[in-house]
């Protein structure tokens, strides 16, 4: 079914968007774009957000390639928002090749932290003073449904995504009196080009018979944007601090 958008929900609105080269970043960025916002977006690959310029020519989009996990680059970010900053959507993470607890390496684990946990914390950090200046702001950050379960990925990629459910209720807590809202998106299985090979026989053997049944259909990263710009949106105006499955099911199970 053809996404159904809501023309000017986010009209004069500034919003940064992560990972917008591809998958549900790109889609989420475009869905801004085509509903008002003025939208950052940021990509480490800068080919990526080339093509998304291309292919988008009347979009409001400005483009900051970059790695998210650089200590400086969220102040970038922020800059290149011209010190307006309406919303926040953590979108950019990476997978762990399900390496489980006895077999994954410190660089993995640092990696997979500091893309999916610190990059986010510094984000948020960085915006949070702009929103509260304003008395007002949304901050989305993607987890994904292995922070819901153990069974859907690696020891260092669950672990981050279990952090980025508490970074994102913490947020929520401590900003709600300033006008700050903070929630999160948990999706299962979405067609991105995001890896995810496994490099352990022993996590093969060990979630490959449970995802195998228990997986839902693989769902299109159009769908888990409109959740993403929904709590963007004044539409979720009383929601705040919630983790909300956007995995077909798969956390019903």
């Amino acid at each position: 079914m053809s996404p159904v958008f809501t023309p000017d929900r986010f009209s004069g609105s500034t919003v940064i968007v992560t990972g917008a080269g591809s998958g549900i970043g790109k889609a989420t960025a475009i869905r801004l774009a085509l509903e008002g916002a003025h939208v950052v977006a940021t990509d480490v690959a800068k080919d990526r957000l080339d093509a998304l310029v291309a292919e988008n020519p009347d979009a409001d989009l400005v483009t900051v390639a970059g790695d998210v996990s650089d200590p400086v680059f969220a102040d970038q970010l922020v800059a290149a928002a011209g010190g307006k900053v309406d919303g926040l959507a953590n979108v950019a993470g990476i997978m762990d090749a399900f390496l489980p607890p006895a077999e994954v390496d410190d660089a993995t684990w640092e990696r997979v932290l500091g893309v999916n946990l610190t990059a986010p914390m510094r984000l948020i950090r960085g915006v949070l003073p702009v929103m509260i200046a304003a008395g007002k702001g949304a901050i989305v950050n993607v987890s994904s449904e292995a922070s819901l379960r153990a069974s859907a990925s690696g020891v260092a990629y669950t672990a981050s995504k279990h952090a980025v459910n508490g970074l994102t209720k913490s947020v929520a807590v401590f900003y709600k009196a300033q006008g700050i809202r903070c929630n999160a998106v948990a999706p299962g299985a979405v067609a991105t080009n995001i890896e995810a090979p496994f490099r352990s026989e022993h996590a093969a053997a060990t979630l490959g018979p449970i995802m195998g049944t228990t997986i839902p259909p693989v769902a299109a990263a159009e769908d888990e944007a409109a959740l993403i710009c929904f709590l963007l949106s004044d539409d979720a105006s009383n929601m705040n601090g919630a983790i909300v499955p956007c995995d077909g099911g798969w956390s019903a199970i």
